[in-house]
């Protein structure tokens, strides 16, 4: 079972900053989910909400500010101390930044239609421009913007991300070109499972910070979870995983 970072490593630094994939890559943890939305002169920059007010303090939406003026804040407010100013930064300097970052769930934020065209153009030239290949895959509650990154470039990896049960998310992932679904821990049934992976698709869980419900989803053969703990989650799913592969090594021996 893989280890996401929920927006770095939510719980033990600033959310969707560069001392929070620092801190995630310092417990080991190389996978980290992330929040995307574009600013005014269309760079993609890494923020959770539409207003920069609780992670900065500052005023305004993210897309009435370029990213430079992005840059220039410090969003350190809604997260654990940290000593250092954390700018709100782009996608490309964190994939500077972090080069040992192995894979990235890239959460592109809903977007009205207006932006639709230009978020789809903006994440396909990403792939582009860093070689993402298998390395990513753009994840969204947004299934229009989904659409439209399919249709601009199929090959990009698609994950739907879903807290409803209703529309049933396997078969909209499915018509949507999707290879994941990244769905609510309450979502994770062993039905559901069972029927994702018979479909051909990986499930993750989000947002998963108890250790009762980490065993139980690896039970269930959820592939991955995300959580805003990555230190404490990866040594538990390490301990989980430990027991099998000895069986398997004193079979094969």
């Amino acid at each position: 079972m893989l280890i996401y970072g929920h927006r770095g490593a939510r719980g033990e630094a600033p959310e969707n900053t560069l001392a929070g994939f620092r801190r995630a890559l310092e417990a080991g943890v190389t996978r980290v989910e992330l929040d995307l939305r574009l600013a005014r002169d269309g760079e993609l920059v890494v923020i959770h909400d539409e207003s920069v007010a609780r992670t900065t303090g500052a005023r305004g939406l993210v897309e009435h500010l370029s990213a430079t003026e992005l840059a220039r804040l410090d969003a350190r407010r809604a997260g654990p101390d940290c000593a250092d100013p954390q700018p709100v930064p782009t996608i490309a300097r964190v994939l500077e930044e972090f080069p040992g970052l192995q894979h990235l769930q890239l959460e592109a934020k809903p977007v009205g239609t207006a932006q639709r065209a230009l978020m789809a153009e903006r994440l396909a030239a990403l792939f582009r421009d860093f070689d993402l290949g298998e390395r990513a895959v753009v994840t969204s509650f947004d299934r229009e913007l989904l659409a439209a990154l399919h249709a601009l470039e199929p090959g990009i990896p698609l994950g739907l991300v879903s807290d409803r049960s209703r529309p049933d998310p396997l078969p909209v992932a499915m018509a949507l070109g999707a290879r994941l679904v990244v769905l609510h821990w309450k979502l994770c049934s062993e039905q559901r499972v069972r029927a994702a992976h018979a479909l051909g698709l990986q499930v993750s869980a989000w947002t998963v910070n108890d250790d009762v419900r980490v065993r139980r989803l690896h039970q269930l053969g959820v592939d991955s979870l995300v959580t805003d703990y990555p230190t404490r989650v990866a040594a538990l799913a390490r301990s989980l995983t430990a027991p099998a592969a000895q069986r398997s090594s004193r079979e094969a021996s």
